[in-house]
């Protein structure tokens, strides 16, 4: 019996490897056909969203990151047209959540044309609070519908 454990486990004591593939570094399923200046890309790589604090449509710095990497883009991509979409959340009236979502749908309209994207290819509008991403009571919650969404277009509508 001690013949036969000496003998299993010599038989263990091997240095063989076995090769793996290097497959760390491939492109993900589903992302290697992404073109570069693709909408895609906008969405994946720079991000179309900027959200608000609230009643606000102040620019802030977490804000200005992302519009940052959008006029970088927009300026390198120009035959995209982009349309700013703002959105504000539930507390306040019809008309003062329209006129607020408007108001950040300017704002970051403007800031993009700071960075100098031509203004001929931007424009705004404010919804109110359609089009929620989610409708839910609590104000953590609620936040991420306090946002501009920056939409791109072959055309301008």
């Amino acid at each position: 019996m001690l013949t036969a454990c000496a003998a299993l486990l010599a038989g263990c004591n091997t240095t063989e490897q076995v090769a793996t593939p290097d497959v760390t570094n491939a492109p993900a399923v589903g992302f290697a056909r992404i073109a570069p200046g693709s909408e895609e890309a906008f969405m994946l790589n720079v991000g179309r969203r900027t959200y608000f604090s609230a009643g606000s449509a102040e620019i802030d710095d977490t804000a200005r990151m992302t519009l940052d990497k959008q006029a970088a883009w927009l300026q390198e991509n120009r035959h995209w047209y982009a349309k700013i979409q703002g959105f504000a959340d539930d507390p306040g009236s019809a008309a003062d959540n329209k006129a607020l979502s408007t108001r950040r749908a300017n704002a970051t309209m403007a800031y993009l044309i700071s960075k100098g994207v031509d203004p001929r290819r931007l424009w705004a509008k404010g919804y109110g609070t359609q089009r929620k991403v989610r409708d839910c009571p609590e104000q953590e919650c609620r936040a991420q519908n306090r946002r501009t969404v920056t939409n791109l277009r072959e055309n301008k509508d």
